[in-house]
């Protein structure tokens, strides 16, 4: 959404092309009167005169003032600089051509409407003899068709042009503002309440449910505040502590080392165990000996 969609009388006057068809219907209520008395181009070219004519006067040389609804309009001096922009818009090249595109589509579609004349007459508007006062509604029901059509599509067209666009385009001048737009009705300083779009609020983040509600009971358990207060403060360590003093080295003695000291213990383990043997043999014959002597 562009930045100056959010002016309010550029929806109200883009929503009068509702209208168009209601209008095109009493047009065809007032081709259904009667019979034509004069030649069929002739109606069509006075018809579409009465109605094309003034809105293209209006719209090339002073284009319907936007900022105004049926006979009431906003005060030139009350007007934004943004819409001051959008009128500027509204005198554009582009909106002169397209003022000039409309009516001959109108025009086109006229002549569609004057051919069916003849189903709608049952239900004319007023007795057989009265053509001239049905070719005078139609012509009024088409100048408003004009009206309604010309000045939502001219809103339509400012409506397209980019952001970039509408801020480079220069506010216009307030003093000619009366001169060269169509100002019609009681002029007052406000009629619609300014659009205001509200800017996108990050939605809160709510807590978690079993925190929040073990905190409210009071459990110590999974309370953070409580936690952070029953943890022990750190006891300070010194530099010089003996957990970080160096632990002394010992050498790792290997099995290659240690089996032949084994084997050389069993040896002499063995060596010793059978003259042990002969000492005790030979106490016990020196007893014997004792014994017969005496």
């Amino acid at each position: 959404m562009r930045s100056f969609w959010s002016d309010p009388y550029l929806w109200v006057h883009l929503a009068g092309l509702a209208v168009v068809p209601i209008l095109l219907e009493v047009c065809l209520l007032g081709f259904a009167v009667g019979d034509p008395t004069l030649p069929v181009w002739f109606e069509l070219c006075l018809v579409g005169g009465i109605g094309i004519a003034p809105v293209l006067w209006m719209q090339w040389q002073r284009p319907f003032y936007i900022f105004s609804l049926v006979a009431v309009a906003i005060k030139p001096e009350q007007l934004t600089e943004d819409q001051r922009r959008l009128l500027t818009l509204f005198k554009s090249q582009r909106n002169r051509i397209l003022a000039v595109g409309v009516p001959v589509l109108l025009f086109f579609l006229l002549y569609q409407v004057y051919k069916l004349a003849p189903i709608a007459a049952p239900v004319a508007l007023f007795p057989s003899g009265w053509r001239v006062l049905g070719l005078l509604v139609a012509a009024i029901a088409f100048l408003a068709i004009n009206l309604f059509t010309q000045v939502p599509f001219s809103v339509l067209s400012v409506m397209l042009h980019r952001d970039p666009e509408f801020a480079a385009t220069p506010p216009y001048p307030l003093e000619q503002i009366r001169r060269n737009f169509s100002l019609v009705g009681l002029q007052v300083k406000q009629i619609l309440p300014p659009m205001i779009v509200a800017a996108p609020t990050e939605p809160a983040v709510a807590p978690s449910v079993g925190i929040a509600e073990q905190a409210a009971t009071g459990n110590p358990e999974l309370d953070p505040e409580s936690e952070t207060e029953s943890e022990p403060a750190a006891e300070p360590t010194h530099p010089l502590s003996k957990s970080d003093e160096p632990e002394p080295h010992e050498p790792e003695v290997s099995d290659s080392t240690l089996e032949p000291f084994s084997s050389e213990q069993d040896s002499s383990t063995l060596e010793s165990e059978p003259s042990s043997n002969g000492d005790s043999a030979s106490t016990e014959t020196t007893t014997e000996e004792d014994v017969w002597g005496l």
